[in-house]
């Protein structure tokens, strides 16, 4: 299903693309803030060989570097569907998240890193969503097509190399129209969502 997803969005976007749309040149990427803290070879640990070279030293959560070009919008529609549906296909993406660390990489600090990288980069998305980042609500298409490729066809773990960086991330985004956001209502009624949702977390 995700592969015929995947087919249909890239369909979409070859064939309705208009003039891509740059939010933030190479030159003056946007900042969200961050910390300069080279994790290659952290503690030691040679499965963290090369590990800025993803995001940057000073990009450990994808904040700082930020070069979103918009190929379309509001070609894509979101269609509603049930909410378990939803909740259904996102523990399916968490479980995966957790077999690709636990299956792929053996020393436990690392898979520690990883994670708080990926929970951390994925937070972002949560301002984009509260209209309080200043980039386009969307996902990177040519980067969601390889949600496939992730799995062999035995059901194994791909290890190529599927040819990007953290950096590419945005350079392709799809914005989906549809959406209930206004601009003098939603500010409030999105921040008691919000805020109901994170008063629901145990810590």
């Amino acid at each position: 299903m995700f592969a015929k997803i995947a087919i249909t969005l890239a369909a979409l976007v070859a064939g309705v693309m208009s003039t891509p749309v740059q939010y933030g040149s190479g030159s003056a990427l946007v900042s969200r803030g961050g910390h300069a803290i080279s994790f290659n070879n952290w503690g030691g640990h040679k499965s963290l060989n090369h590990f800025d070279n993803f995001y940057g030293a000073d990009n450990f959560d994808a904040s700082v570097h930020i070069n979103q070009v918009v190929e379309q919008k509001e070609v894509v529609v979101c269609h509603t569907q049930a909410i378990e549906i939803i909740q259904q296909r996102l523990v399916v993406l968490q479980e995966m998240a957790k077999r690709i660390i636990t299956e792929q990489v053996c020393e436990v600090e690392t898979q520690t890193i990883v994670f708080q990288q990926f929970h951390a980069s994925f937070n972002n998305f949560d301002h984009d969503l509260r209209r309080i980042s200043g980039h386009q609500v969307g996902y990177d298409s040519r980067i969601a097509n390889h949600f496939s490729d992730i799995v062999g066809h035995d059901g194994s773990l791909s290890s190529h190399d599927f040819g990007f960086s953290g950096r590419d991330v945005g350079s392709h985004t799809v914005v989906v129209g549809g959406h209930n956001w206004d601009d003098s209502r939603s500010p409030r009624s999105v921040g008691l969502a919000y805020s109901a949702a994170r008063s629901a977390i145990s810590f």
